[in-house]
C-alpha cells in the first residue's frame, strides 16, 4: 500500500498558511469597508454609515475577537 507522503506537520502548517491567508482575507474586506462608511459619510448618508460602522464593529468584535475600533462616522458631530 503506498502511503501519503505529507506528514501531519505539512498538513498543519498548510492549515496554518490558510488561516493566515483568510485572515489578511478578512482584514483587506474591513480595510474596504472602512473606506466605503468613510465614503458614505462624506456624502452625508450618515444613516447607512452609522448601520455599516455597527456591522463592523460586530464583525471585528464577535468574529475577529478584536476589540471595537471607532470610526471616523462615530466622532463627528453631524451624526
Amino acid at each position: 500500500m503506498a502511503r501519503n507522503s505529507r506528514s501531519k506537520n505539512d498538513e498543519n502548517e498548510d492549515a496554518s498558511g490558510d488561516v493566515d491567508r483568510y485572515r489578511k482575507a478578512a482584514e483587506d474586506a474591513l480595510q474596504q469597508l472602512d473606506w466605503a462608511i468613510g465614503y458614505l459619510h462624506g456624502i452625508r448618508k450618515t444613516e447607512i454609515s452609522r448601520a455599516l460602522a455597527r456591522n463592523r464593529a460586530r464583525i471585528r468584535e464577535d468574529l475577529m475577537d478584536r476589540p471595537k475600533e471607532s470610526m471616523p462616522a462615530e466622532q463627528t458631530s453631524e451624526t
